[in-house]
């Protein structure tokens, strides 16, 4: 690479939020009210967003982990239960299910997808499985209908991590948390596909898990915000946190929304431009999203060889390169769980995330495709 080159946008990180000049403005409008909590701009997001996925609810909340953890809550799981879920997937999955009491049991992953199939996840049930979380790895969804009928018939529910995946399809072409079998968890953290700044989204099943996810969401109390300002009471009707997603976040949100067609497409067009540019380079190799169904959230390659000096290479030459992830296995935190998932220790000490976000451009793809190139040649 030559590197007098003007370097091109983006390159220098791996992921960054894409503002479209119309947050501040909608941040404007609510921060005059002075109620930033809960509130109209949150009901909106919850509307439009449903709109946006054709479902009739969802349940908007502060974090993404925050969703998985109330979803997992809502459908009871707690102590002596275990959770089928890959280990490849950033720790916040794990911690939500060891914060309810209950056992993460490690699924292996398909090297292709970087993802759980239907014959990992049999593999890792066992008679204490209340529940499969299925981690859409870069965005692209994960079909477990071939195994459905198993699983209800052994009582086991499925709770979607869709952190990256807002936006995608699955290959029928029914959007993800449009399922009405599965239980679906955005995230909308600052580098996410959508944002609002922090917060995510769930996507209940039915009126009356709507109506749980919100009673735990907000302290367990019955009444609206708007309903207890012209009462001298309230009533709390079971547990809860304060989980909800505040008017400002919502608001960055709404406009985040009104954009969000432009933005998905761009991602697809800077995925397949990496895609084009990859094709030819010795000993990469670029994890399938299925692009055509999928919004993408990151770009990540395989390396044959000598990944943690390619990477250091070019972290040191300004090339905003990242792991997406270390395996949850063999954290010290997850010890007690662990198993032997070859395939999941071998893939993640050869992955490498390339800068991939909206601000990014064709020549950005370019420059990182030849930085790579240089680096594989440079630590070979």
């Amino acid at each position: 690479m030559n590197t007098t080159t003007t370097r091109p946008p983006g390159v220098e990180r791996n992921a960054a939020p894409l503002l479209h000049g119309t947050e501040a403005v909608a941040l404007g409008a609510v921060l005059p009210g002075g109620q930033w909590g809960h509130g109209p701009a949150t009901d909106q997001f919850e509307a439009d967003v449903a709109d946006m996925l054709g479902v009739t609810d969802t349940v908007a909340v502060n974090s993404g982990t925050s969703a998985l953890h109330l979803a997992l809550r809502s459908i009871g799981i707690g102590p002596g239960d275990d959770v089928v879920l890959p280990s490849l997937t950033f720790c916040a999955s794990v911690q939500a299910i060891t914060w309810n009491g209950a056992a993460p049991r490690f699924a292996e992953i398909d090297p292709r997808t970087l993802a759980v199939t239907p014959d990992t996840v049999l593999e890792a049930l066992t008679p204490n499985t209340r529940a499969v979380m299925p981690v859409l790895y870069g965005g692209r969804a994960v079909d477990l209908a071939p195994i459905r009928d198993h699983l209800a018939g052994r009582g086991i529910q499925i709770i979607e991590d869709a952190a990256h995946a807002f936006g995608s399809r699955y290959p029928d072409g029914t959007m993800v948390g449009a399922d009405p079998a599965v239980l679906t968890c955005f995230s909308h953290d600052p580098i996410k596909n959508l944002t609002t700044g922090q917060g995510g989204t769930i996507v209940p099943r039915t009126r009356e898990e709507a109506a749980a996810l919100r009673s735990l969401r907000l302290f367990g109390i019955v009444q609206s915000k708007d309903a207890r300002a012209s009462l001298t009471s309230y009533e709390v009707q079971g547990p809860g946190m304060r989980f909800d997603m505040s008017q400002l976040n919502a608001a960055i949100g709404l406009a985040q929304l009104q954009h969000f067609p432009q933005t998905a497409a761009h991602r697809q067009y800077l995925w397949r431009t990496f895609q084009a540019a990859l094709t030819g380079l010795e000993g990469v190799r670029l994890v399938d999203v299925d692009v055509a169904n999928t919004v993408p959230f990151n770009c990540v390659v395989v390396l044959d060889h000598h990944r943690d000096d390619v990477f250091r290479h070019l972290r040191e030459h300004g090339i905003g390169v990242a792991v997406h992830y270390p395996p949850n296995h063999t954290q010290a935190a997850f010890l007690p769980w662990h198993r032997d998932l070859p395939v999941t220790e071998q893939v993640t000490s050869q992955i490498l995330g390339l800068p991939f976000h909206p601000a990014m451009t064709h020549d950005s793809v370019r420059y990182t495709v030849a930085a790579l190139a240089d680096a594989i040649k440079a630590t070979s």
